[in-house]
């Protein structure tokens, strides 16, 4: 039951990965073609465009929410490794 249980495991982290991979590779392999046929010559970059920010999140508080974040899933995966290792060695004393 072990075995099975761990195969599980690894094939729903695989998929977990598999799923943000497809999630984030359009925007990342995102280029612009130019229809067949049409502007037979080199393609030309697009002008320069100047942004406004007009609201969203400053770089600090996303760093701030990034870190915050790993510090809640290691201290998760502590508590969860003790509760594991207590489980484990109250069944071997019983």
């Amino acid at each position: 039951m072990t075995r099975i249980r761990r195969i599980l495991t690894a094939l729903a982290t695989l998929a977990g990965a598999l799923l943000a991979f497809t999630a984030a590779s359009p925007a990342a392999l995102a280029i612009r073609v130019p229809p067949p046929g049409e502007n037979a010559g080199p393609v030309q970059a697009p002008p320069p465009v100047h942004t406004i920010v007009a609201g969203g999140m400053p770089g600090w508080q996303i760093a701030l929410i990034a870190a915050a974040a790993t510090l809640v899933a290691a201290a998760v995966a502590v508590l969860l490794d003790r509760a594991w290792a207590a489980r484990k060695a109250h069944a071997t004393t019983a």
